[in-house]
């Protein structure tokens, strides 16, 4: 039950995230609910493929489409409303993608997986609905970028795993994993904090 309440609030965080980013872009309202569902069920997706889950989960059950269909929507008919609140819409990001992560990580243990593949999969989760929301968007993936995103999502991924190997209970161990990635990456955000890129390179 923690596990879906975590996906469906993920799911319309997601996409709002890539709702406003279609406005911004200029699509339609098919195109904003479009990329507002690729941003929402593309880490999850990612995911179940990834565990042998066909069809995916997010495709089988009706809230997980209701969910970001409406959210889309939401943001359509609102978005100077939302485009204002841009702390907060990060702030949403980064909760999205702790949410994603711990409970991609989670489904991942789930199925006994090995360890560092628990990991990787949580990490995907989270971060695979952004990456193809840009490259919808004809950009450079966030994840691809300086910032630190993927890095956070391993934390909180290596965080769930952990737990489960020492036996911790699980919905304390979910919250902290969730809470060090929005952490993570709101810190970055804060003191702007980059990864390394290759010095010398002309752009």
């Amino acid at each position: 039950m923690l596990l879906i309440v975590l996906e469906l609030v993920g799911l319309a965080v997601f996409a709002a995230s890539g709702a406003l980013a279609a406005v911004r872009a200029r699509l339609d309202v098919f195109g904003v609910v479009v990329l507002g569902l690729t941003t929402a069920l593309g880490g999850g997706i990612i995911r179940d493929v990834l565990l042998g889950v066909h069809p995916p989960t997010t495709l089988r059950d009706w809230p997980y489409l209701l969910v970001p269909v409406a959210t889309a929507l939401a943001v359509f008919g609102f978005h100077p409303q939302v485009a204002r609140l841009r702390r907060a819409v990060l702030v949403a990001d980064a909760v999205g993608l702790g949410l994603f992560t711990v409970s991609g990580t989670a489904t991942a243990v789930a199925t006994g997986v090995p360890t560092y593949t628990a990991c990787l999969i949580g990490m995907t989760a989270g971060i695979g609905g952004g990456a193809v929301r840009d490259i919808l968007l004809r950009e450079i993936p966030l994840v691809l970028r300086r910032e630190i995103y993927a890095l956070a999502a391993l934390a909180g991924a290596v965080v769930v795993v952990t737990g489960d190997r020492l036996g911790w209970p699980a919905a304390p161990v979910t919250v902290t994993g969730s809470a060090l990635v929005v952490a993570i990456r709101m810190l970055a955000l804060w003191r702007r904090w980059n990864a390394p890129v290759a010095k010398g390179v002309d752009r």
